[in-house]
């Protein structure tokens, strides 16, 4: 017996593969897929054209949920059962899918077929990365996974793709989600901005409060993932299959191995079952960053009603200004609210309130003046470079880093954004340890 959600969709993809959107042109193409022009088509197709004035070749899914709720549709299904008189589909027409708007200079990729030729593969290929049949889930074979899992001390589990995933999502990181725009309030991992202009907007306030969410990543599902692919004008074949490569469900043996003192353990376990951001993907930082716009923009109004500043710098939450403790309350418990509207929950625990007498610390950086790195910090890197440059880098490597050398220009820079004084005493204290054998 042909079930509603088979004859909506074999409807559904007839419909749109027809050369005209009228009525006529509906019934006609309905009459092609049952072999004979049933009486209900009309009603079906007077209601599809209410619906949708033109033909939405995007969102052939879409259609076929909406005929799959219409009476005319159900009670022919019902009445077929109640006869013994199935309704047999004799013929499947269907048309590729196309674009119909780009609201960003994004590339177009009108089929699944399209967007595996842009990745130079196969459809079979596209298929098994985009994790089609659930295997990466399934499978207790690792060989059979598309990541490698790593549970921190911290309790975070890292979830990085392995070589070939990881050079596909870097394509799509560039190609797909470069063109779109996030939030001005945004500033992880966003090109032209870092964590200096993340705690600018936040030097030299009175009181500064940091909010963390918890489990950031992770929370953003594929659902949400899926709308950002379709707000960009992607078909939903290609949202669908676009959102796979970019998330993952985590595989029960790796689940099994969390730590039994995981905070919020439950809740955590739920989300990597489900759809998620893998926080190790080349992907996840700019996804998360486009997922969250509406809690950005939200966050940003709060803001401007308190008459205070905001940024976000991925999972920390920064706001600023003139606050008394009452004014402080009411903001956290917006927040809070804010957060869960939009399925992101507030890391309690981690919540800091600081101000001008405290060490006002943000991604890293005391914003007391103006943006830069502990002094402590900057006095424990001048020690090492001292060190080494009587004993040598080797000697100064106590974590063993692969290339160590680097590493120190790296934090040399780090410390000296924006701070000359600083900047000459490393550079020359880094000149003559790397001079020294």
């Amino acid at each position: 017996m042909t079930t509603i959600h088979a004859l909506a969709t074999a409807l559904a993809d007839a419909f749109l593969a027809g050369d005209g959107w009228r009525r006529a042109d509906l019934v006609g193409q309905g009459g092609l897929v049952l072999g004979v022009r049933r009486r209900w088509l009309w009603p079906v197709a007077d209601a599809v054209l209410v619906a949708y004035p033109r033909p939405p070749t995007d969102r052939p899914r879409e259609l076929a949920t909406f005929l799959s709720t219409l009476d005319p549709l159900r009670a022919a299904i019902a009445a077929a059962r109640q006869h013994q008189r199935p309704i047999v589909i004799r013929t499947r027409p269907v048309t590729p899918t196309r674009t119909v708007r780009r609201p960003w200079r994004t590339p177009v990729i009108d089929t699944v077929g399209d967007l595996a030729a842009m990745l130079d593969l196969s459809i079979a290929h596209l298929d098994w990365y985009a994790d089609r049949r659930a295997m990466n889930r399934r499978a207790t074979a690792h060989r059979l996974h598309h990541y490698h899992y790593r549970w921190t001390d911290h309790g975070r589990l890292i979830e990085a793709p392995k070589s070939r995933l990881r050079a596909l999502q870097r394509r799509l990181l560039a190609e797909v989600l470069g063109p779109i725009p996030v939030h001005p309030a945004a500033h992880g991992f966003v090109p032209g901005r870092s964590a200096h202009t993340f705690a600018a907007a936040h030097a030299a306030q009175p009181v500064v409060v940091r909010v963390d969410l918890l489990a950031f990543f992770t929370r953003i599902p594929a659902a949400r993932v899926h709308g950002l692919f379709r707000t960009a004008g992607y078909p939903e074949p290609v949202a669908h299959t676009l959102t796979r490569l970019c998330t993952t469900r985590t595989p029960h043996p790796v689940l099994r191995r969390a730590p039994t003192d995981l905070p919020h353990r439950a809740a955590w376990l739920t989300a990597l079952r489900t759809g998620h951001l893998p926080q190790g993907a080349p992907t996840s930082p700019a996804l998360a960053n486009l997922c969250a716009y509406r809690l950005d923009r939200r966050l940003t109004g709060l803001a401007d009603a308190f008459g205070i500043a905001y940024s976000r710098y991925a999972d920390d939450l920064a706001f600023s200004g003139d606050l008394t403790t009452r004014r402080i309350d009411d903001l956290i418990a917006a927040v809070t609210g804010i957060a869960r509207d939009e399925g992101f929950q507030v890391h309690t625990g981690k919540t800091r309130i600081r101000g001008r007498a405290d060490r006002q610390l943000l991604a890293g950086l005391v914003v007391n003046q103006h943006p830069a790195p502990p002094r402590d910090e900057y006095d424990q890197l001048r020690a090492i470079l001292h060190n080494a440059a009587r004993t040598g880098l080797a000697e100064q490597n106590r974590t063993d880093h692969p290339d160590f050398a680097q590493y120190l220009i790296g934090r040399v820079t780090w410390v000296s954004h924006h701070h000359p004084a600083r900047a000459a005493k490393l550079a020359a204290l880094l000149a003559h340890a790397l001079a020294t054998p």
